[in-house]
């Protein structure tokens, strides 16, 4: 029965206290028929209005398919998403097969259900698993990924359930708004969205918005402003800010520059702005931290996994002046046709649910952003893991010694060990200084990504030591050994703390699967990033204090909320006006209301072009006319919206609100944007060469990209408005 606590905070909606009471009921009476289900030779189609029923279908079909018999606490977890929740269910309690039979459920129901991941390998991975299920249910399925081709995206799409990893089926939707013929569109209309990993996928990438560019031509980068740049001495030249975000030229920096390059920097802006973006480059990103090099490619680092990210890169003109540090040829630009963040993309869906390890701690994130509701499914076994408390030192090089001591002993005992550390860097030293003590350790970090899962399912071995940048292998059991339970189980180790407690219970959660044995520890120092970038002014030397400890990654986690809200508030209003204009275009795709709307502007042209062109040519000529110009005008409005945010701080000056006066401007500015798009196309028509065999698209000046491609790109942490408000914003934080 619920304590009183637990009934006051359940109604006061807090995250985490929906009653599963119902549900364990349901799942209590499928017990009861468990026996003559499985007594059955072909098992009957299951149906949601007799819930025991279905679960008890659901039970022997995963038996008979994968050999797989549910845990009650499994179906509870099905249950908890078919009613629209996010399940929080702990590493090793059998989330992949709980979220493909709630995928199954809404399939049965009619509903087509896209399953999204945090990437292409567990999506293919959870597909080809569960896909016998699937099969016994009657419901097809499939997979998409990176290297998917249009023909094997659609044929995936036509499926039941659809498994894809966010940024593809983002790149698709994109794609799709710039589709000229319906023949060419992939992505169906949404119904349900079950999300893998919710909190990453919802709360961690939601911050990086997908982008479709047009690709143009090689970007530029400046090689001497690099090497310039390279000779400035950090507190002499240039100076970066307490929360080392920002840099900026001292007075003598600036005469060093100016000297070397023989002009004024603020006569010339485009130089000026070559010579900061060289600078942010420089004294503000680190190599195998904040990116890495491989393949004469820059390749930036999620910050939330420590792993490679995928197709994302920075503004343009940052990613040039990185490119140029590391002394390697500029990647390709192009300017942005359309973007989509993760919001926008998942709340297209009707309908949303999903899974994780550690929902709560985002509870409010997800009811605000998404208006989901978290449901703790309770593990099927206790869990006996150890965590003991932090380790604190004032200084990293004490934490640093006690860490490898800790290593050393631990491992002469046999019992395998997991650490995970903080960035790449950190990871490569720590490897180097265990080979100095005569340990070969496996280090996975963002320069073998690829070899993940192997690596990680390998760690609970016996004599196991396994070095981790960051989170390893979420969904990826690590089973033990054998003789490891005597042993004490996987002992996890984090070299610090993360700037979220989230990530912390995903380290832990590593050890301690269904019962098992295991234990985790985390070293900090006063000098630890989280420490000295949160709560610096709040801290005085000596050893920290574990409230100290606490306090931080709640600033931390308050600061990254308060970003992630605002960017929803500027962002909203553009996803409006973008699904505005969608509405249109779909109607132009589709029917002949573009032909209309230029035969009552332009009677006399439409009469004269019916005369010597078919009308299904005609249509068609000023269907392509009105999309061209429908698309060119939203890229204009992206890129002005782009530069009105990016200028908009300088109005808080003045103590004006600037969401407000961002709108102030952003909506005339779409208004003239429609009576623009109006006026292009009619003159477009009056002057088009329209003949038998259609329009001449370049002739009329209306040439598409030669082609398109898609990343993500990492909001430029230099120079926009958030940063530079970023302190005063930790200050807010910290005071309530």
């Amino acid at each position: 029965m619920a304590s009183i606590t637990q009934l006051f905070r359940r109604f006061l909606e807090r995250p985490g206290t929906i009653d599963l009471s119902k549900f364990e009921r349901v799942v209590a009476e499928a017990g009861a028929r468990e026996e003559r289900i499985r007594a059955l030779d072909e098992l009957p189609a299951p149906s949601a209005d007799d819930l025991p029923e279905f679960c008890a279908i659901m039970r022997e079909a995963a038996r008979r398919t994968l050999d797989l018999r549910p845990y009650d606490v499994q179906l509870v977890g099905m249950l908890a998403m078919l009613s629209g929740n996010v399940a929080e269910m702990a590493t090793g309690e059998g989330k992949t097969l709980s979220g493909a039979m709630a995928a199954a459920g809404y399939a049965l129901q009619g509903k087509r259900v896209h399953v999204i991941s945090v990437n292409d390998y567990l999506a293919q991975r959870d597909a080809e698993w569960m896909g016998p299920l699937y099969e016994a249910l009657g419901v097809s399925s499939g997979w998409i990924g990176q290297n998917s081709t249009p023909d094997e995206r659609r044929a995936a799409y036509a499926a039941d359930v659809t498994y894809g990893s966010v940024s593809e089926i983002g790149f698709d939707v994109l794609r799709d708004r710039l589709s000229t013929r319906v023949d060419d569109l992939i992505v169906p209309a949404p119904a349900v969205a079950l999300v893998d990993e919710a909190d990453s996928v919802l709360v961690d990438e939601a911050r990086v918005p997908l982008v479709l560019a047009g690709a143009a031509d090689p970007g530029d980068s400046v090689p001497e402003m690099a090497a310039l740049v390279r000779q400035l001495v950090k507190g002499y030249h240039y100076e970066l800010d307490d929360q080392a975000r920002n840099v900026h030229l001292t007075g003598k920096g600036i005469d060093t520059v100016e000297q070397a390059l023989g002009l004024d920097l603020y006569d010339t802006p485009a130089t000026l702005t070559d010579v900061n973006l060289a600078l942010h480059a420089h004294a503000l990103l680190t190599k195998d931290v904040d990116y890495i090099v491989r393949d004469g490619k820059v390749h930036l680092i999620n910050p939330s996994r420590g792993r490679v990210a995928l197709l994302q890169r920075w503004p343009d003109g940052l990613q040039a002046a990185v490119e140029a540090k590391e002394a390697l040829s500029p990647s390709e630009t192009g300017e942005i046709l359309d973007s989509i963040t993760v919001q926008a993309l998942i709340t297209r869906y009707p309908e949303k649910c999903g899974m994780t390890g550690t929902a709560v701690a985002v509870g409010d994130q997800l009811r605000e952003f998404y208006d989901l509701k978290v449901a703790v499914v309770q593990p099927n076994r206790p869990c006996v893991r150890i965590d003991e408390p932090d380790r604190l030192f004032e200084y990293r090089m004490e934490k640093d010694l006690a860490l490898v001591e800790e290593i050393v002993e631990v491992h002469a005992t046999g019992r395998p060990i997991l650490i995970g550390t903080l960035d790449v860097a950190e990871s490569e030293r720590l490897a180097l200084t265990l080979s100095g003590r005569g340990l070969e350790c496996v280090v996975l970090n963002a320069k073998n990504d690829a070899e993940e899962a192997a690596i990680i399912s390998r760690a609970g071995e016996r004599g196991a030591l396994t070095v981790s940048t960051q989170m390893a292998g979420r969904g990826t059991d690590i089973r033990l050994g054998e003789g490891v339970d005597e042993l004490g189980g996987l002992y996890v180790i984090g070299s610090g703390r993360h700037t979220s407690s989230r990530l912390d219970d995903q380290l832990r959660g590593r050890a301690g699967r269904q019962g098992d044995p295991g234990g985790s520890i985390f070293l900090v120092s006063g000098e630890d990033e989280l420490i000295t970038h949160y709560v610096a002014d709040e801290y005085a030397k000596g050893v920290p204090e574990h409230s100290l400890v606490g306090h931080a990654q709640r600033v931390a986690e308050g600061v990254n909320m308060e970003i992630h809200r605002n960017t929803w508030r500027y962002t909203r209003l553009l996803e409006r006006q973008r699904g505005q204009l969608l509405e249109r275009r779909d109607r132009v795709l589709r029917d002949n209301v573009a032909g209309d709307a230029l035969a009552a502007a332009a009677p006399e042209r439409w009469a004269e072009l019916q005369e010597s062109v078919g009308e299904d040519v005609l249509h068609e000529a000023a269907r392509q006319i009105v999309l061209f110009h429908l698309d060119r005008g939203w890229a204009d409005h992206l890129a002005y919206l782009a530069e009105l945010r990016e200028g908009i701080h300088l109005r808080v000056l003045g103590r004006l609100n600037p969401i407000d006066e961002f709108h102030k401007d952003a909506v005339p500015a779409y208004q003239r944007l429609l009576a623009e798009i109006e006026a292009r196309s009619v003159e477009t028509f009056e002057s088009a060469s329209v003949t038998d065999e259609g329009l001449d698209l370049e002739g009329a000046g209306l040439k598409r990209p030669t082609a398109t491609w898609t990343y993500l790109v990492q909001d430029n942490p230099f120079g926009t408005e958030w940063d530079r408000i970023l302190n005063r914003l930790a200050t807010k934080v910290r005071r309530r």
